[in-house]
Parts: structure tokens; C-alpha cells; sequence
């Protein structure tokens, strides 16, 4: 069986012998007999997607009409920025600093930060807001095509990734294989796990490590010479 079967199977038994106990069944508690089962569990690696899947994503969103420019406006911000679909949702027009260059994300646990904002975010943002976004009073950034004009929610701007995926010819992805990518980009152009962590907002180095791994060749680097020569 799995481990987790037997992990299942081992707090069933030690219930019963608990219970066997109590009810006289036995005369000492057998409970502890029952050993915990452990089980190794393997990280796996950050999946993000290549650089020129990246590309047809962008290229598959036709910028002439108003959701195309939404469209590409929410996976640059995406591929660029590293945001959770709910963190691109949740961004208004007040997180904008244009005169700083900055942008306020909210992220988890009611957490605020401060990122640069890139000039092609900027220019694909500032793009949608004058030539695609409805006008409305909501202060959302990303807003529904579809009258009546709101915000997309996280669910929204998954289905925009999975639809540009589509469109593009390319395995189907959610918004956040866009944020593993946004970091596996970082690491490859050799950015320190600090840099990362601080773009991605993980509040301890730990998570931001798991990226070190996505590099086959740094992490030859780090192999052992083989006792006795090369093999």
C-alpha cells in the first residue's frame, strides 16, 4: 500500500487499541505500540514555461480590439512581475504610481509590497486603460469585456492564461505556472535567491530556494567528482 494508506491504516489501529483499553479488552494501553509511518516527500521542480512559449503567449493577443489589449496587459504583468491570479485581480487604480514607477501588490495574509513597475507593464497597462478598458467607476485595473463592467476575480484571469494558451498552440497553463516562469527566467539570467524571493514576496527564503534547482547546469556545478576518476 501507499504511504499514506498506511499512515490512514496505523491512527485507525491505534484508535482500536485505545478503545480495546478502555474497554477492558486488554490490560495495558497498546496505543503507543503503533509506530507513526513516515514518508520522504519530494519536492517537485518549479514548472514554468519556456521562454518562447512565453513569446506566442504575448503574440497570440490581438491588440487591435479592446480584450486584447486587456489580455496582454494581464500576461505581462503575469510573466513579468511574478503576481498570483488573485494579486492581478485585486489590483486597482490606486496601486499605480505612475510618477514613481511603482506598483502595490496585496498579497497573502493582508500583506502590502512595493514593486518596480517595469516600463512594458507600465506601457501594456497604460495601453488598456485608454484604449480597451470600459468606462466605469469601479477602480479595478482588469475589468470583464462583457457588460456589466467588473472586476474579473481570480478565476477570470486564469481563464485569460488557459485562453491565450489556446490560442497560441501551446499546452494549457494556469496564472500560476506564469509566476514559476517569471521566477525560472530570474534564476537563469543569474538573479540571487534574495532578488527573487523579494519579487515573489515569499516571507521566508526557504520557499525561494526551491528554484534553485531549475538550472541542470549550475547545479552540475555542485556534483561531486566521482571517487576514483571520471566514469
Amino acid at each position: 500500500m501507499s504511504a499514506s494508506s498506511a499512515q490512514y491504516f496505523v491512527v485507525a489501529l491505534r484508535a482500536f487499541l485505545r478503545f480495546c483499553f478502555l474497554e477492558g479488552l486488554t490490560e495495558a494501553d497498546l496505543a503507543g505500540a503503533a509506530l507513526a509511518v513516515t514518508a520522504r516527500r519530494r519536492a517537485p521542480l518549479p514548472w514554468g514555461i519556456s521562454a518562447a512559449s512565453a513569446q506566442a503567449l504575448l503574440a497570440a493577443c490581438d491588440r487591435r480590439r479592446p480584450v486584447g489589449r486587456r489580455d496582454y496587459a494581464v500576461l505581462v504583468t503575469l510573466l513579468r512581475l511574478g503576481l498570483r491570479a488573485s494579486e492581478a485581480a485585486a489590483l486597482t487604480l490606486d496601486d499605480i504610481d505612475w510618477r514613481a514607477g511603482e506598483l502595490t501588490v496585496h498579497g497573502k495574509g493582508r500583506r502590502d509590497d512595493r514593486l518596480p513597475l517595469p516600463a512594458d507593464v507600465g506601457a501594456a497597462i497604460a495601453a488598456y486603460l485608454t484604449r480597451g478598458r470600459p468606462a466605469t467607476g469601479r477602480r479595478e485595473v482588469f475589468l470583464r469585456a462583457v457588460a456589466p463592467a467588473g472586476p474579473l476575480g481570480r478565476g477570470g484571469i486564469s481563464f485569460i492564461v488557459r485562453r491565450a494558451c489556446q490560442r497560441a498552440g501551446i499546452p494549457p497553463a494556469g496564472a500560476h505556472r506564469l509566476r514559476h516562469t517569471a521566477a525560472c527566467q530570474m534564476a537563469a539570467a543569474g538573479a540571487p535567491l534574495t532578488e527573487i524571493g523579494q519579487v515573489l514576496r515569499h516571507k521566508s527564503l526557504a520557499s525561494t530556494a526551491n528554484y534553485a534547482r531549475v538550472s541542470v547546469a549550475e547545479l552540475r556545478k555542485l556534483a561531486r567528482p566521482w571517487p576514483g576518476g571520471a566514469a
